[in-house]
């Protein structure tokens, strides 16, 4: 019997900033070592290999934020993650999950930063988050969708808080 192939989980969660225009927010996201000053639950986050914020470059985080596969209460949860391209002019970057103890399997998440503006004109911007990901053993497709929504609002209050506490 013919095994079908799964199909791949897809989707996107999006956070405004408003009153931070993207050109503000950009350098925050650029340095692709410190997700850990944004993502709650993301206590560790160090380079593994290669040239800091080069594609190839490869980080390894470690913290809370997500329950191990398969394990009820593990210490803690790790991945490795592999800048896959970056993009100033556009202000996006991409990365892999290439290793972890989370169940992520072929996951390829991409960030945009675009400008937007309210409904006064006021410039701000927005977090794209979009990932596909295999399906991952013991989550629903609800469950990732959720953790990605919450957590790219988690990173925008986070980031529009240490652009007040600079200004």
């Amino acid at each position: 019997m013919a095994h079908e192939p799964q199909q791949k989980w897809e989707g996107k969660a999006s956070a405004k900033l408003i009153g931070h225009p993207a050109n503000q927010v950009w350098p925050l996201f650029e340095d692709f070592l410190t997700i850990h000053k944004w993502l709650p639950g993301v206590d560790t986050c160090n380079l593994v290999e290669g040239v800091p914020g080069q594609p190839g470059c490869i980080r390894y985080c470690s913290g809370t934020a997500v329950p191990s596969d398969g394990i009820d209460e593990a210490p803690i949860s790790w991945v490795k993650e592999n800048l896959l391209s970056i993009d100033s002019i556009q202000r996006c970057i991409s990365y892999e999950v290439i290793e972890g103890n989370i169940g992520f399997e072929n996951y390829i998440a991409t960030i945009k930063l675009v400008s937007v503006e309210d409904q006064d004109g006021q410039s701000g911007s927005e977090i794209e988050w979009s990932f596909v990901v295999d399906p991952i053993k013991g989550w629903r497709f609800e469950d990732l969708v959720s953790y990605v929504d919450s957590s790219v609002h988690a990173i925008a209050k986070r980031m529009e808080e240490a652009l007040e506490a600079s200004k």
